[in-house]
């Protein structure tokens, strides 16, 4: 996330005259109270409604292939289980990537004009499934091409959190950024309930319709963030600070248990409907048709309460500590993950005959994972801050001043770098459930194992080197 811009003045000039500048501030100081209440407020205000849009388009796009796969009954498409798989991690695994050139490219470009061209960037993609999803029987190596240009969505989310960092004074980060983060989460859930939306109107064989649809709405994201965003002077890159604070081992371990909670929310999030509709697929006089609307029916509801959980999650971890609140986070998904296997164990033992009980065991062990993984992700973010506090009492000849500000770069740098490492769990979810698939057993259930180890790992991991009392902890109030 990028530091706080230099400030040329302390009085914030009338509204009008921003406008006449052409959306440019070169001053900015959100710590003025004064000008804060004058204008800078609702200058900011304005700033986060159309980024948190924007970025709502974003995650929408970047799992459009979550929804894409309902629509690709294999005798059309001749990609089988396994392969869809690998369809919807390609857009996880490059929007991981982009996530760290998206958050400084605010910084050399300005917010509102990497808005713009980052929710442009978005047609892309869009208009590519289209034309691809019309063409059944069209080569696997060219839809995984397309699937990887979805990952353009995936990077907006760290480009709109390094902007309305800068916007916002101290005291009310976490709520506009939490507004921000939650906000383009949902776009998650709401693409999916488009494509059940589709699917129920004009059938299984129109996934054109929501191509259509969010092309409208990049369009107008788009026009809105010309119309009403800003550029700040003076935001400074923070690439050199994301290299100074992978310098600290906490900072491997945060971003190793954020591949536990991101990584399992957007992870499933891909791979959700997919797995619901291999399973409806094989219960009695079940069609393909019936099966992508039973599934869509259903897969939104894990991205929607993981999304809506993350605040949860800030909140407790205030109270409580956010390392006690994640270690008590992969209890629960291990617990959650368990129900999984046991359900994939007796549907594995009866194969073609998914009854009741197990798809219902399916369910609430997803649901349960996502909204345990939202509470993760509340909590592993709550972390941060407090670990650069702790070491920031360690720096020798600086003021308290200076190892505030030093604290809060760090922790903002992190902030950047854990997102982009954690998205890549959602990479690992959806290979190993491709490779789970594509076994003798062809099911889920080992990949069930695999993230049940994982998920113990990082337990014991949590306890070990941030619950696990020591006197240094005591000392210092962390536990």
């Amino acid at each position: 996330m990028a530091a706080q811009p230099a400030t040329t003045i302390t009085t914030a000039p009338p509204t009008s005259r921003l406008r006449a500048r052409g959306h440019h501030i070169s001053w900015w100081d959100p710590e003025d109270v004064a000008a804060w209440k004058a204008s800078g407020a609702k200058i900011a205000r304005r700033n986060l409604i159309w980024s948190i849009l924007t970025e709502h388009i974003g995650f929408s796009v970047w799992s459009i292939w979550s929804v894409m796969v309902l629509f690709m009954p294999q005798n059309a498409y001749h990609i089988d289980a396994a392969g869809k798989f690998f369809l919807v991690a390609m857009p996880t695994l490059v929007g991981a990537v982009l996530r760290l050139p998206y958050s400084v490219a605010v910084t050399h470009f300005g917010g509102r004009n990497w808005t713009i061209v980052s929710a442009l960037l978005l047609l892309i993609p869009l208009i590519a499934t289209w034309y691809f999803m019309m063409r059944p029987g069209t080569s696997f190596t060219t839809y995984m091409v397309v699937a990887a240009l979805a990952g353009f969505g995936g990077g907006n989310f760290a480009s709109s959190m390094t902007n309305i960092n800068a916007f916002y004074p101290q005291r009310l980060k976490g709520w506009a950024l939490g507004l921000n983060a939650g906000g383009g989460n949902i776009g998650v859930p709401v693409i999916q309930l488009v494509g059940l939306l589709v699917i129920a109107t004009a059938g299984a064989r129109r996934p054109e319709l929501v191509c259509v649809i969010y092309l409208v709405l990049v369009v107008v994201t788009a026009s809105g963030a010309a119309l009403y965003m800003d550029n700040l002077e003076h935001q400074k890159s923070n690439i050199g600070v994301m290299r100074r604070v992978m310098q600290f081992s906490d900072s491997w371990v945060i971003s190793f248990l954020y591949i536990g909670t991101f990584g399992s929310f957007i992870g499933y999030s891909f791979a959700f409907g997919q797995v619901l509709q291999i399973n409806f697929l094989t219960t009695p006089h079940t069609t393909a048709a019936a099966a992508a609307l039973h599934s869509a029916q259903i897969a939104f509801l894990g991205p929607l309460l993981g999304s809506l959980s993350r605040p949860v999650g800030g909140l407790l971890a205030d109270r409580i500590g956010g390392a006690k609140i994640t270690m008590w986070c992969f209890v629960a998904m291990a617990l959650a993950t368990g129900m999984l296997v046991a359900a994939g164990t007796r549907g594995d033992a009866h194969p073609g005959k998914i009854s009741s009980g197990v798809m219902a065991a399916y369910v609430v062990g997803f649901i349960a994972l996502f909204l345990i993984s939202g509470i993760g992700n509340g909590s592993v973010y709550k972390m941060i801050p407090v670990v650069f506090a702790r070491k920031s009492l360690n720096l020798d000849g600086v003021s308290s001043a200076d190892a505030a500000k030093w604290s809060q770069s760090m922790s903002g740098a992190l902030i950047g770098v854990a997102g982009a490492i954690g998205a890549l769990g959602g990479v690992g979810i959806n290979v190993v459930l491709r490779a789970s698939y594509a076994g003798a057993a062809k099911s889920a259930t080992t990949a069930f194992w695999v993230f049940l180890v994982f998920y113990l790992v990082c337990l014991a991991v949590t306890w070990a080197v941030f619950v696990r009392p020591t006197p240094a902890k005591k000392v210092q109030g962390v536990v």
